[in-house]
Formats: structure tokens, sequence, C-alpha cells
């Protein structure tokens, strides 16, 4: 009977228990956010951007919004500070600008939600362009909704909760963490952490959309994530405070 097999004692080693604060950053506004808010005041059913997802960049206020991030990070005096952040330019920028000092690890699975069919539209052209996907969406509501070639919510968590045991393994403890990602991601991160469930994830989602370059802060203990605070962003004064919602296809 070989090592591992039943009726074996097998020496288990305890689990690292991993970093003890969590830090979480949503990219500043860009260039994608403001055809955004473009697109629905003039009513127009798609986004007028040409750029793949993956390459919008940060508008001007949002390169200043992330300079306001690199006050708020000096001030918090981050121990040992890793950083991890979405592929995705807007957040990949957001993360060298808030934090120069400690180039960020680029991890797919931070990446934005994708849309699939449904990128760059809006919920007008949604409704017009595929009303099939519009009824299959207010049906399900958009925690299990798929749209064809896109992921549901419940797509993204299924990454988070990969990310989340990686880190587990990867960092040591007492280091801290930042992760600069993107709206959903974050509303995620909080179902996975937070260990909660479809209703209450959407009613604080109905209830928040979370700004730019907000911060959300998480400590650990007894191998619990407890929330210390909620998509703050007082380190952004005197510049404009920006929230977009997440229905458009390519809210970016």
């Amino acid at each position: 009977m070989g090592p591992g097999r039943a009726g074996k004692t097998v020496s288990v080693p305890s689990q690292p228990l991993g970093p003890s604060r969590l830090f979480l950053i949503r990219h500043g506004q860009s260039a994608g956010n403001l055809a955004a808010d473009e697109a629905r005041r003039g009513g127009a059913a798609r986004l007028a951007l040409e750029t793949r997802d993956m390459d919008v960049d940060l508008s001007e206020l949002g390169e200043e919004q992330a300079r306001d991030t690199a006050r708020w990070a000096q001030a918090a005096h981050l121990r040992d500070v890793a950083v991890y952040s979405s592929p995705y330019r807007r957040a990949e920028r957001t993360a060298r600008i808030a934090l120069p000092e400690a180039p960020p690890r680029l991890d797919e699975r931070l990446r934005e939600r994708e849309f699939g069919v449904l990128d760059r539209l809006t919920r007008h052209g949604i409704e017009t362009h595929f009303p099939e996907q519009a009824a299959a969406r207010a049906f399900l509501g958009k925690f299990y909704h798929r749209p064809p070639g896109g992921e549901s919510w419940v797509d993204v968590a299924l990454r988070i909760r990969t990310f989340f045991a990686d880190l587990v393994l990867e960092v040591e403890p007492d280091r801290d963490i930042v992760i600069v990602t993107h709206q959903a991601v974050i509303m995620m991160m909080r179902y996975v952490l937070e260990r909660l469930d479809e209703k209450t994830v959407l009613d604080i989602d109905r209830a928040h959309q979370i700004p730019n370059c907000s911060v959300t802060a998480y400590a650990r203990s007894d191998r619990r994530w407890t929330l210390v605070e909620f998509a703050s962003v007082e380190h952004l004064a005197p510049h404009e405070v920006t929230r977009a919602s997440d229905y458009t296809g390519a809210p970016r």
C-alpha cells in the first residue's frame, strides 16, 4: 500500500494564513467611462469607442484620481506591499501611478467581466439589437445571466476564487495586498470574501456604484476577512468622484 492510500496516516501541514490586510481599488475614470456617459446622454445604441476593451486607457481625470490614490497609499503606511492588477490598461496604469514603488503583478483573473455579443452596447442598444438577451437578463438577473460569448457574475466569482486560493499560498503573512481591478470584480470579491448570497450581493450592488479609484479594505483574523471600509473616496478630494453603471455592454 503506497503513501497516502487508505489505512495510511498522512501528515498534512497547516494551511498558511496569508496576508493580513487587503485593499481593493477600482481603476480611475477611463475613456470608456466617458464614452458610455456620452452614449447614454445621446440615446445611442453603441459606444463610440474603437479600441479593444483591454486597451482602453485612463482619462485625464482618471490619471488625477490615480495620483490622489498615490497619496492615499502613502498615508496608509502599507507594509511590504504586493500589488496585483487586472492586465487591462486602465487598471495597470492606475496601479503604476498609485503605487510606483511596487510594480503590479498582472493577473488575467482580475480582468473586466466579458460581455460577449453585448460589448459596447448601451441598455437601449441591447433592447434594440438583442431583445431576447434583455428579456433573459430581466428574468435571470445579472448574477446568473451569461450573454453569448460573455460571462455572468457567477463566472467572475469562479476565477476570483482561484485567485484568492493562490494568493494565500503565494504571499507571506503580514504583507499588505493591493488589488487594482474593475467594478463587477470588486463586487464579486465581496461575494467571495464575505460568503454572501445572491440576494445580499445584489442588494449591495443596487445601493452602491463603486466609484473610480475608491478603496475597499479588509482585515484578516482567524482565517476570515472582515470588511473595514467599502468604496471610500475621501482621498479623491478635491477632484470629481465618478461612477459608471455596469449595465451597458462595456462600462470600462
